[in-house]
């Protein structure tokens, strides 16, 4: 049914079972996966930090989060190869979560895109607005949203 699926990540709980679902669904399928988790940038405007970071210090900083999200990219690919998924692992850097994932789905030839139906809560997703949502809307994949 399925050939390739991205499971896309941020590490929440919810995530956590969107990649479970999504692995199971490609042992099930014999698709192979590619993992993807989208790390931010550093903020950089004075008036969206609210104090001066060097230059030294953002890279390190962003080194961190990079290694951090390959780390647990790492695990979730030991997890799907024990079950005889092959996976691919991907950390992107960008603050568009929705074009980036679409992006890669193209990138990997991508047949299903699977995600959690959300990570941010409160203010901060009305604000930002569901990365999910512009998924859904503008993938020309099929996706499947986990609740």
């Amino acid at each position: 049914m399925y050939q390739r699926i991205l499971i896309a990540t941020d590490g929440s709980p919810l995530s956590e079972q969107a990649v479970e679902s999504g692995l199971s669904l490609a042992a099930l399928c014999k698709a192979s996966v590619v993992v993807v988790k989208v790390v931010p940038l550093y903020t950089r405007s004075f008036l969206e930090g609210g104090d001066y970071t060097s230059l030294e210090d953002v890279k390190r900083i962003e080194d961190q989060w990079v290694h951090s999200a390959q780390q647990s990219l790492n695990d979730i690919q030991a997890t799907g190869e024990a079950r005889g998924v092959v996976v691919t692992t991907s950390v992107m850097k960008s603050d568009l979560v929705a074009e980036t994932l679409i992006d890669v789905a193209k990138e990997h030839a991508c047949d299903l895109i699977v995600m959690a139906s959300h990570g941010r809560k409160g203010l901060k997703r009305l604000l930002l607005g569901s990365e999910t949502q512009h998924v859904l809307t503008h993938s020309t994949v099929p996706v499947l949203v986990l609740r």
